[in-house]
């Protein structure tokens, strides 16, 4: 019917099957029934309620034991299990009264389950469980396996959990299960899952079921006990408890297995194994098995025994075992307490004694001291603790015969161990793992404290019945369940002992141990006197650390006299003479310890300590070690001493009051002089000499005991002060000097006191010390010539001192010297100028590191009181602000944003040769760096510094800003700020804007300048609203009367004004612009200002009131007539005042924004003003030229330029419609007069300003007049341009056919496209293109003199060009010769190489425009030319380097799709001067411009070029081409054909722009010729297509003929179709007239240089081209005539 997992039907909300049948039935029979069974016996129903509505029966049991009680009654085991489990849980988490309503239902749930165990366990198999037919035989496997493995472990927890009055109940099923054969074989089951739960429940059924267990015995002991080998690693935890239950429980066990036979064997083999790997979890049993052993089993004891403990040992030596701590304490452990078993069993039994001693524990012994793995299981420490324990039974029972037993006993042991002890020692080359065993051994023996494993947890161990018992009886579990064995042992395991144990050894250990020591030690030193024996030495050393007594030192003496001692004081003589471990010290181990070839010296020094121990006081252990460092210790040893002394506290304690004493200290700074003074000598020592004595100097002052240090104070003070001498000096030593110096030691030294002085206050000389680290590390290099490796030391060094510092308690900075005086060096270092880029960045990076080390401090003023210490006063920042040069305000001064009436420069102009950085930016540098690291805890500065700081930065950034032409330190310390994230808005966006605009604007009123310019920056860079500058200039009134800084401020607002405040602005002005004197109009407060800011309000566009313009004209007009020597109209400039040069600056800068601004009329007057001034103001700027470099007269040079540059726009811009409001006679004055006049003066002085200096930037400000002069000469009219009288110039042995005027004015002009400033290279062009098309018609008069006599024909376009661009080539191919073609270059504008490649372009465009101009004769002439010097392929590569991957204007973005975009190759390249704005974009429109005219103008060439180039290069091109250039050149070529007016007799030319085709219909008489030329989609680098159209009475070869004709003179012609149309249709013309075909190209007009056939064959009277027959000639190696083959005279 219905699946399991089917969905059910929407809206079906009934139960599932089993519950409605249960709600069916209570329906049919009218009550409720009590109980429906679930139960899967039909004969015992599991009764479960069933149903809910039953509230009265069902209200006992809660619903989810219900659930739970249903899932029990499931047939499938896993839904049965995980029922179990929840129930557990349920019944400890649920209420007792919920749970008491379950227990009617559970007996018979818990009977049925368990009936159900033991199917499982006897009656099922896997293909019972599971359907063989849908499930695979390992899942019905492992699923069997899952059951019965469960149904065991869950019998024996039912057996754990039974309470013994239910056992009853259950105990005939049991025999039932018992009586089955199939379970006892599950011993032996392959599974070890199932063998494990089965060794469990046979434990189980010992414990609670004896009865049963003895009745089944013939089954449980075979089952049992000859599985005692089973090794795996799940099973054997489980068979060895069931092993010890089975042994304990059913005495007769040995009745039914044969113990030789078959259970020792294998156990014998599992012990002699290792255990195979699980003595950990085996050996812990088998003391418990042995104890149960009856007599009769183990007989002959002896040998059982013997070779019992014998496989024991054996299993030791397997390499698992070695390998692994755990299993070789396991066995270790096993070992000794079945020793001391068998030990207490058989004590008294001489035969068992001597094998248990000198068979089993000596060799036990022996083999461990050859190998050291097996020293980690604990055997020493079991030794101990088994001789302790006879050692104590022995003295407890002293009159007994078990005392006599073990002394016995125990005097053999010692007996048989020093044999062994002494063999291992005896041995010259004594081995040196035995050795260390042997010192181990003893070490154990002797302090048996260390036995007993404190630090280890409580681990379970064996305790045998009569040691003493623990009182906490909790942790003890009986092994045994029935007491004492026969033999009367008790066996409990207990924790590790914890009873105390006395320090003094039991006589019977005593005296053999020392016996044994004392033999030992005289043979050690005999070997070492005899064969200077290491291995001895060291052994002896080991000894005397554990037993250093007078005894032992006396036997070392032996019989030696104390020669050396006599030679000492007195009191050292005495000592020695009483103390034989001193006189020991003296004669032997000074001596060892001062033998240069050894290097590890630590155990000798032990041995010196174990000397000192000998001492009765610390008097004495000073006395002796004081003389000791005097003389007989060298530094090494001395090192070593306090080594020990620090890292042991009983070795420091011995010696504490010679580590402070005088003799030490005064030797420690002897040495610190010594080291550091020899080591700046240099002199030569090895590596190791120096280091072991900065070692011990590192060590005392780097070691603290309790706080303390170790040597006394006074002495690290002296130490300290010795090292900062020393570092003071490094600066004066070269960097070869450094490298080997003391340096780096004392960094080391210094680093380890400064680590380690944690609580330490510093003290003075520490604070010297680190003040002068950090100076090393803030200085450059080239300062203090150290290598980077010091650096770094010193850094991390002085790092760990602040570090120590900032970690003080109280107020840190007055507290330290180091921060008072690091504050006070850094306000010197960055105010001296004396710091470059480099040296700033190591002191900002230093300062970095130090303020971070300062932010850990508790302190939080600490910071802030620091950068107040480092901050300059005012009077220091002023001082700061006047050293920076001036040259900042040319750029201001030029664009009108600032006005000046005064000469505030210095006449020198030039810049700093010095590449030291300014104070003022190295100081506001350094103090914005602060800042920065402050504000990453918000540390809030005093007294504004913030702003102060900020605003100081934005000076220094401002001033460069306003540098033209900054030298390359200047823009380096700009990109270093950037780097350290030291920028405007960075900084601005920390502080309070508003009170730095409040700061701002005060000492812009106060100062102006500069100060003003910040705030215009300000004011852009973080958008404040005019509303909120507004609040700092809230009364206009107050800006007036006008001083330089109110001027100032108003010029630098003025553009953020509103329209209202300008107007309130200039209201305030014009009334003080009208009754002015000659001084007043001169003046700040006069007219000058005033008229300064009106200018500036008129910049902004915002004045249109048109009156008002013409009032202020009406004024200027006034002041000429009042005032006129004010004006300076040709005139010296050398004694004229600033003052009146400033006001003739802003006179002129009006008329020049009147022209440009003012839309309405001027009267005739007015413009005579304008253009006489103009006109006589460029006389002045003409006359002056040698006070250009004077900055107010190079401004007026500048403005007088810019009124003449609008003039010319204005006039150049008229139309008929402009000029009716103009006076009548105003453009003929123009044009006759005030043009030349301009150009007259303008020309020359380019000439004479270009031809001073050749290299200075357009941007500097020596070259600001080129702007508006060369912007002014680009409007000059050709017949002007002509007209110059210019002196001669001319290149003697020059090619040309030029007059001598044009001549002149190309040599002139043309070398100026080489000039390094844009504006002349640009004006240059616009004057010379205006002259290129005059040129060719020179070459035309003399083209006879280029006729037929040569073989190839060329000429050379103009020679200066030409010149120009062979200089031209050299210089790009430096800079684009590298760049493979199709790689785009990025040229920086305004750099060298931009006015190179600029000069290129310009002078190909030129060449070009000259080109288009020539005759096509011609320009076959010049082709071949250019073909020859290869000048175009040059072009053409160059271009593919400069043209941009995608030429398409950045704004066409924007534009509707369906339009074309606007490329460099559709839009006029407008090359302006003053308009800088899309200069970096000039490069690749002027390199695609070129590459336009090239291909329109040149195409056979650029043709050729492509289908000649290299593979790569060839599809750059052809593919760029196509996409973008195609197109235009088709469209431009097919309208040219459509706008063309050009006819022909006899020939029509129609064009179709759709399909790209030009069709040419040619009639003659009767004949008619119709060809279309197709156009290529690469047009035009691919072919042009000549196809047949329509043919009335023309032969078809003559057809193909002129097909081939016009097809080769499309291709190899350079020019446009209608040109080669009219060549072809010459062609034609000519044949239709007589003229014969020339025999070699089978055309009439050549088709590269137009010529006719001329030359004739004296033979045969053929004429052919003179071209052809040269080629014919030099290709044939032959001179015969191509027909007739007769020689050609």
């Amino acid at each position: 019917m219905g699946g399991k997992n089917k969905q059910r039907t929407k809206g079906n909300l009934r139960p599932s099957n089993s519950g409605r049948a249960a709600e069916l039935l209570a329906k049919e029979q009218g009550t409720v029934p009590g109980f429906i069974g679930f139960g899967t016996f039909h004969s015992d129903l599991g009764y479960v309620p069933a149903i809910q509505g039953a509230e009265e029966i069902d209200s006992l049991v809660d619903s989810d034991f219900r659930m739970v009680l249903r899932k029990l009654s499931k047939k499938d085991v896993t839904t049965k299990l995980k029922a179990m489990q929840e129930f557990g849980t349920m019944c400890t988490e649920r209420d007792t009264e919920i749970v008491k309503g379950v227990l009617p239902y559970w007996p018979r749930i818990f009977c049925k389950i368990s009936l159900v165990l033991q199917d499982h366990l006897i009656k099922e198999t896997p293909d019972t469980l599971s359907d063989p037919q849908t499930v695979p035989e390992e899942e019905r496997e492992a699923k069997f396996y899952r059951v019965v493995t469960c149904s065991l472990l869950a019998l024996k927890k039912l057996l754990s959990l039974l309470p013994d009055n239910e056992l009853d109940s259950l105990e005939e099923k049991f025999k039932s299960l018992l009586s089955q054969n199939k379970f006892w074989k599950y011993g032996k089951h392959s599974i070890p899952q199932i063998r494990s739960a089965y060794f469990e429940l046979v434990s189980a059924l010992c414990q609670r079921t004896p009865q049963l267990m003895k009745d089944e015995a013939s089954k449980v002991s075979p089952s049992v006990l000859l599985s005692i080998d089973d090794s795996d690693p799940i099973v054997c935890p489980a068979l060895w408890e069931a092993v010890l239950y089975t042994l304990t429980t059913i005495e007769d066990c040995w009745l039914h297995v044969n113990a030789k036979k078959s259970v020792f064997p294998k156990l014998s083999a599992m012990v002699r194994e290792g255990g195979r790997g699980l003595a950990a979890v085996i050996y812990p049993y088998l003391l418990p098995f042995i104890s149960k052993l009856p007599q009769s089993v183990t007989d002959p004891k002896l040998d059982f025994f013997k070779n019992f403990l014998t496989s024991l040992v054996a299993g030791l030596s397997t390499e698992r075992t070695k390998t692994s701590f755990s299993e070789c304490s396991a066995v270790v452990s096993a070992f000794f307490e079945c020793l001391r078993f068998i030990m207490q069993q058989n004590l008294g039994e001489e035969e068992i004694e001597e094998m248990l001693v000198n068979d089993q524990l000596i060799p036990f012994i022996d083999a461990v001291l050859k190998d050291p793995r097996l020293q980690d299981g604990q055997l020493f420490n079991h030794l101990a603790e088994t001789l302790s324990s006879w050692e104590a039974k022995a003295d407890l029972d002293k009159d007994d015969k078990t005392a006599y037993n073990l002394e016995k006993v125990l005097l053999n042991f010692w007996e048989r161990l020093s044999e062994i002890c002494v063999e291992k020692i005896s041995e010259p080359e004594a081995d040196v793992k035995s050795v260390l065993g042997v010192s181990n051994l003893l070490q154990v023996l002797q302090k048996p404290k260390s036995s007993l494993k404190l630090n280890k947890k409580n681990v379970g161990k064996v305790r045998f019945a009569d040691e003493m018992p623990k009182s906490n009886k909790e942790n003890e579990k009986y092994v045994s369940s029935e007491g004492e064995n026969s033999e009367g042992s008790e066996l409990m395991a207990e924790p590790s002992l914890t009873h105390s144990c006395s320090d003094l050894l039991s006589p019977l250990r005593k005296k053999p141990l020392e016996d044994l020591v004392c033999k030992l030690a005289e043979m050690s030193v005999n070997y070492v006197n005899e064969q200077k024996s290491e291995q001895h030495l060291r052994f002896l050393s080991s000894l005397l650390n554990s037993f250093s007594s007078s005894q032992v030192f006396k036997v070392l003496l032996g019989d030696e006299k104390q020669s050396i001692v006599k030679a000492k004081p007195l009191e050292i003589a005495k000592l020695a003479q009483k103390n034989p471990a001193i006189q020991f010290l003296y004669q032997k181990v000074i001596g060892w310890l001062n033998e240069d070839q050894r290097k590890d010296a630590g155990f000798l020094v032990d041995i010196l300590y174990s000397a000192l121990c000998c001492c009765d006081n610390h008097m004495e252990r000073k006395a002796v070690l004081d003389d000791l460092i005097e003389v007989d210790l060298k530094w090494n040893s001395m090192l070593q001493v306090i080594e020990k002394a620090c890292s042991n506290s009983d070795k420091h304690a011995l010696v504490t009051p010679w580590l402070k004493g005088d003799i030490l200290g005064e030797k420690l700074v002897t040495l610190a002089d010594h080291l550091c003074n020899k080591d700046l000598e240099s002199t030569v020592s090895s590596e190791s000499y120096f280091s072991e004595r900065w070692s011990l100097l590192s060590l005392v002052l780097s070691q603290h005991v309790k706080n303390d240090y170790l040597i006394g104070e006074v002495y690290v003070e002296r130490i300290i002060v010795k090292l900062h001498e020393t570092l003071s000096k490094a600066k004066k030593l070269s960097e070869a000097e450094n490298n080997d110096s003391s340096v780096s030691f004392i960094c080391d030294v210094a680093r380890n006191y400064f680590s380690s002085a944690k609580g330490c206050l510093l003290m003075p000389p520490s604070e010297d010390l680190l003040l002068t680290l950090f100076q090393l590390c803030a200085e450059s290099k080239e300062k203090t010539h150290l290598p980077d490796f010091l650096i770094s030391k010193l850094k991390n060094t002085w790092l760990s001192g602040v570090n120590l510092l900032v970690h003080q308690t109280g107020d840190t900075y007055k507290q330290s010297t180091f921060l008072r005086l690091s504050a006070l060096w850094l306000k010197n270092q960055v105010q001296s100028s004396s710091l470059d880029i480099t040296s700033l960045q190591v002191l900002l990076s230093a300062v970095d590191d130090l303020l971070n080390a300062l932010l850990e401090s508790e302190d939080t003023y600490l910071l802030g009181v620091y950068i107040g210490s480092v901050m300059p006063d005012n009077s220091e920042w002023e001082k700061m602000r006047q050293s920076l040069p001036m040259q900042w305000l040319h750029r201001p001064l030029l664009e009108g944003r600032l006005s000046l009436n005064y000469e505030c420069f210095k006449t020198d102009f030039k810049e700093q040769d010095t590449k030291k950085l300014p104070s003022h930016l190295c100081t506001s540098a350094l103090l914005s760096k602060m800042v920065l690291v402050a504000l990453k805890k918000e540390i809030v500065l005093e007294n504004n510094e913030l702003e102060k700081i900020i605003a100081e930065l934005l000076y220094s950034l401002q001033w460069y800003e306003e540098l033209d032409n900054p030298p390359v330190f200047l823009t380096g310390f700009c990109e270093m700020l950037q780097k350290m994230n030291i920028t405007y808005d960075n900084l601005c966006g920390l502080g309070n804007t508003s009170g730095l605009l409040q700061l701002l604007f005060n000492r812009s009123r106060e100062n102006g300048t500069l100060w003003s310019l910040i705030i215009a920056k300000l004011i852009l860079s973080r958008s404040v609203s005019s509303d909120e500058v507004k609040r700092h200039y809230r009364r206009k009134e107050g800006f007036f009367p006008l001083t330089e800084g109110n001027m100032h401020t108003i010029q630098s607002l003025c553009p953020f004004l509103s329209k209202e405040d300008r107007k309130e602005f200039i209201a305030q002005c014009i009334p003080a612009l009208l009754a002015w004197t000659k001084e007043d109009v001169c003046s700040i407060n006069g007219g000058f200002g005033h008229l300064a800011i009106f200018n500036s309000c008129l910049q902004t566009k915002s004045i249109d009131d048109g009156e008002l313009l013409h009032g202020i004209l009406k004024i200027l007009i006034t002041w000429k007539k009042d005032h006129e020597d004010i004006f300076l109209f040709s005139c010296n400039l050398s004694e004229v005042s600033p003052e009146i040069l400033g006001v003739n600056i802003e006179i002129i800068r009006f008329l020049s924004l009147f022209l440009k601004y003012c839309s309405s009329p001027l009267a005739e007057s007015e413009w005579d003003f304008i253009m006489c001034s103009m006109l006589a103001w460029l006389e002045t700027t003409n006359e002056n030229q040698i006070l250009y470099s004077v900055p107010l007269v190079q401004l007026f040079a500048c403005v007088s330029c810019d009124l003449t540059c609008e003039l010319s726009a204005f006039f150049d811009s008229t139309t008929l419609d402009t000029t009716g409001s103009l006076p009548v006679n105003l453009i003929s004055e123009w044009k006759e007069f005030f043009s030349p006049g301009i150009h007259s003066l303008l020309l020359p002085l380019l000439v004479t300003v270009t031809g001073e200096s050749r290299d200075t930037s357009e941007t500097s400000f020596q070259n600001a007049m080129l702007k508006p002069m060369c912007e002014t000469l680009t409007y000059i009219p050709k017949d002007q341009l002509l007209s110059q009288k210019l002196p001669a110039r001319l290149v003697a042995g020059q090619k040309t056919n030029l007059p001598e005027y044009l001549q002149t004015l190309l040599n002139t002009l043309a070398p100026l496209l080489l000039y390094r400033a844009r504006p002349v290279q640009i004006a240059v062009y616009h004057m010379l293109y205006k002259l290129m098309p005059e040129f060719p018609q020179y070459d035309q008069d003399n083209l006879k003199s280029y006729g037929d006599e040569e073989e190839e024909p060329a000429l050379s376009p103009p020679a200066a060009l030409m010149s120009l661009l062979s200089t031209q080539e050299d210089l790009l191919e430096n800079v684009l010769g590298c760049i493979p073609v199709g790689q785009i270059v990025t040229i920086k504008p305004l750099s060298e190489d931009f006015c190179y490649v600029l000069g290129y372009l310009l002078t190909w465009k030129l060449i070009l425009t000259f080109f288009k101009a020539a005759s096509s004769q011609l320009r076959a002439l010049y082709s071949m030319y250019l073909r020859k010097t290869k000048s175009l392929n040059k072009l053409l590569y160059h271009l593919f380097r400069l043209m941009p991957e995608n030429p398409t204007f950045a704004e066409t973005a924007v534009e509707l799709s369906n339009k074309d975009p606007k490329t460099f190759f559709t839009e006029e390249l407008q090359l302006g001067i003053r308009d800088t704005s899309t200069l970096p974009y000039h490069i690749p429109h002027l390199a695609c411009s070129v590459y336009h005219m090239t291909l329109k103008d040149l195409p056979a060439m650029v043709r050729l070029w492509w289908n000649s180039s290299e593979k790569r290069v060839f599809s750059i091109v052809d593919r760029f081409t196509s996409k973008y250039v195609s197109n235009v050149l088709s469209f431009q070529e097919i309208s040219s054909v459509q706008t063309s007016t050009q006819l022909f007799n006899g020939m029509t030319v129609k064009a179709r722009a759709a399909t790209r085709e030009v069709m040419a219909t040619y009639t003659i008489e009767d004949i008619v010729i119709e060809l279309i030329i197709q156009l290529p989609s690469n047009y035009p680098l691919g072919s042009i297509t000549v196809e047949s159209g329509k043919r009335v009475g023309v032969a078809v070869q003559q057809w193909r003929n002129w097909m081939l004709q016009l097809s080769t003179y499309l291709t190899h012609q350079n020019g446009s179709i209608m040109e080669g149309l009219a060549l072809w249709k010459n062609n034609v013309d000519k044949r239709f007239e007589g003229v014969e075909d020339c025999m070699i190209c089978f055309s009439v007009i050549h088709g590269f240089n137009y010529s006719l056939p001329k030359k004739a064959c004296r033979t045969c009277k053929k004429k052919f081209h003179s071209a052809c027959l040269y080629k014919w000639f030099t290709s044939s190696n032959k001179s015969t005539c191509p027909l007739c083959r007769e020689t050609f005279f």
